[in-house]
């Protein structure tokens, strides 16, 4: 059965660094792109990040560029976000998903989602 599992989260204050793990199972993250996305209460969920299953390709939101790294390792079958610099509008629910080959912005087109790991930016 094929599974994510998101793990890392937590509370952090603002300029603080988390760094994100989610972890496949039941398939092999070769041959699928990688997405992060996020939601805040009240807010839809946005894409933050993703990387294409050739690895060639990446994306940042502009939200996050420069301060946010995705990467995966593919011999533990595990992709990561680090995040860095953190403000406090970088509050939400963070989700990895998977879709096959390339990047997607529209969430309804990845496949499978772990199930979130929260994130609070506060002093």
């Amino acid at each position: 059965q094929m599974h994510l599992e998101e793990s890392g989260g937590g509370l952090v204050q603002p300029g603080g660094s988390l760094s994100l793990s989610c972890a496949a199972s039941g398939f092999t993250l070769d041959d699928y792109a990688i997405g992060w996305f996020r939601q805040a209460p009240g807010k839809e969920r946005e894409r933050v990040s993703c990387i294409s299953a050739s690895g060639g390709y990446t994306y940042y939101a502009d939200s996050v560029k420069g301060r946010f790294t995705i990467s995966r390792e593919i011999a533990k079958n595990t992709m990561y976000l680090q995040m860095n610099s953190l403000k406090p509008e970088d509050t939400a629910v963070y989700y990895c998903a998977v879709r096959h080959n390339y990047c997607a912005g529209n969430a309804r087109m990845y496949d499978l989602w772990g199930q979130g790991t929260q994130v609070t930016v506060s002093s």
